[in-house]
């Protein structure tokens, strides 16, 4: 058995289709199908149910999945190991971060880490809290930045900065006169949240609970069907309804004249963290890009 018939078992197990690993492989569909009958002949055990349109996981070929997975893990372990110890900095270090934190951190990033000369690179993604989770500990991203709370096994955790919320409000609003608005006085009727699967939507409803259990009110009743900080701006400067976003997106939203922020007070929050696997094997460009976090002041954050 080979690293690359475990890479096959992977691709099927992931694909569930004979055609599209195969593809995914950059192999022919006979040269995979033959591995793989191979793997199980020489383990005695049917790892797969074959099916006209679909590929399934026996229930004893999932533990052997899973093995395979933490052999080629280790194995990028050991290639990454021998790379970093070449230069920590010759490969892009793979970055992730949460949709209403990734537009306003990242090009100040960029910029941060050109003006130390450290030379690192950044493979840069923005996803939910739940598929960075994931891509961190496959090894996909080497490190994820999300908010608070997380917790995941051998995983360091360090928090970079708390933001508060602003509402954010059409310009000619009657609170546009106001220095600052109640939490208390948000409505659910009248609050536009991002859709379902964005944390930032739990992160609000968490600090305001309110809004989701008002007397007579849902979480159905606030609308939520927005996939963007940038639409929900375009939705609340059409007159739709007011939002929470944080405040070190506010200057980006604010552009312009038709919608504007206020603080709320009690003021909502949340403790932004980056987070990367105890065994990553470069330190140097963790250190790096630590460095150059800490030394952001991104709008609306107070240090952690």
């Amino acid at each position: 058995m080979t690293l690359t018939d475990l890479r096959y078992l992977m691709a099927l197990a992931r694909e569930r289709h004979f055609g599209r690993a195969a593809e995914a492989c950059h192999v022919s569909q006979p040269t995979l199908s033959i591995a793989i009958k191979k793997v199980e002949d020489e383990l005695g055990l049917a790892l797969f149910e074959r099916h006209r349109h679909e590929v399934l996981v026996t229930p004893g070929g999932e533990s052997i999945i899973r093995q395979a997975r933490r052999v080629l893990e280790e194995m990028d372990v050991l290639n990454t190991a021998a790379r970093a110890a070449r230069d920590e900095f010759a490969e892009p270090l793979k970055l992730g971060a949460i949709f209403t934190a990734a537009p306003d951190l990242f090009p100040p990033l960029v910029r941060a880490l050109k003006a130390g000369g450290s030379g690192l690179m950044l493979y840069l993604e923005e996803n939910y809290t739940h598929v960075l989770t994931e891509k961190l500990s496959r090894g996909e991203l080497d490190a994820i930045i999300i908010a608070a709370p997380f917790e995941a096994p051998e995983t360091h955790v360090e928090p970079l900065y708390r933001e508060d919320f602003a509402l954010l409000l059409p310009a000619d609003h009657a609170w546009a006169k106001r220095k600052s608005i109640a939490t208390s006085e948000l409505q659910s009727g009248a609050m536009l949240l991002l859709g379902e699967g964005h944390c930032f939507r739990d992160q609000i409803l968490e600090a305001c609970p309110h809004l989701g259990h008002a007397p007579g009110s849902s979480h159905g009743s606030l609308m939520g069907s927005a996939s963007s900080l940038s639409t929900l701006r375009h939705m609340v400067a059409s007159g739709l309804g007011l939002t929470l976003v944080p405040a070190s997106a506010a200057p980006g939203l604010t552009a312009g004249n038709e919608v504007l922020t206020r603080p709320l007070t009690p003021a909502p929050s949340r403790q932004m963290i980056i987070a990367w696997r105890r065994r990553f094997p470069r330190p140097q460009a963790i250190k790096a890009l630590l460095g150059a976090l800490h030394a952001l002041h991104l709008p609306g954050t107070q240090a952690p």
